[in-house]
């Protein structure tokens, strides 16, 4: 497997890194390795998890969530929206998403991204990123943040989050994350956008 190693944090070693192929992503998926609890938290004040602790306020307060980010927002989903929280100190940011293989996520990648960043770069937020089962549409969101904002590759993002949750982002959002992982290890190396 052409992969980063999981302890390649240096930038030489990104020169020499080739996103896999949409098999041996799926095969590092399959070793799960984390844990399958309704929340855990897979990065420093960043947690994933499931509808079940999206509804529990309590849960939520317990750990000092500041911002949700519903990647099922919407009434087809997890209905929760912003006005479920009023009575949280809380800001929310829902996507309409369907964990379906042909729904692009992608165009969500960059916004929600950014939602993230904003809350954990102020070192007191603590974000909460949740769909219905924690599993495929918010890790996929989780995932797109930690190689757009954290520089990781897609590699090192899922052995990061995989270690600490089981997710199993469905194939058509590992096709989007890996063309994501392409076109930022292509500028990372100096090479133009596609």
């Amino acid at each position: 497997m052409n992969c980063a190693s999981k302890n390649d944090s240096n930038p030489e070693s990104k020169t020499h890194y080739r996103t896999p192929a949409l098999s041996e992503l799926q095969r590092l998926i399959w070793r799960r390795g984390g844990s399958d609890s309704h929340v855990d938290r897979v990065w420093p004040n960043l947690y994933l998890g499931d509808a079940w602790a999206a509804r529990s306020k309590t849960v939520l307060q317990e750990l000092g969530i500041t911002h949700i980010l519903n990647a099922a927002d919407g009434p087809y989903n997890i209905n929760t929206g912003a006005r479920y929280y009023r009575d949280l100190p809380v800001e929310y940011y829902g996507v309409q998403a369907f964990d379906d293989t042909s729904f692009d996520m992608s165009i969500f990648f960059q916004d929600a991204a950014d939602f993230m960043h904003k809350a954990l770069k102020t070192g007191k937020g603590k974000v909460f990123v949740h769909c219905a089962m924690g599993l495929s549409r918010s890790a996929t969101l989780v995932l797109a943040y930690l190689m757009i904002h954290e520089n990781l590759t897609l590699v090192e993002a899922l052995r990061a989050v995989d270690s600490h949750r089981g997710i199993c982002p469905n194939t058509g959002f590992l096709s989007q994350l890996r063309a994501l992982d392409i076109r930022l290890n292509n500028e990372r190396n100096g090479f133009p956008a596609l």
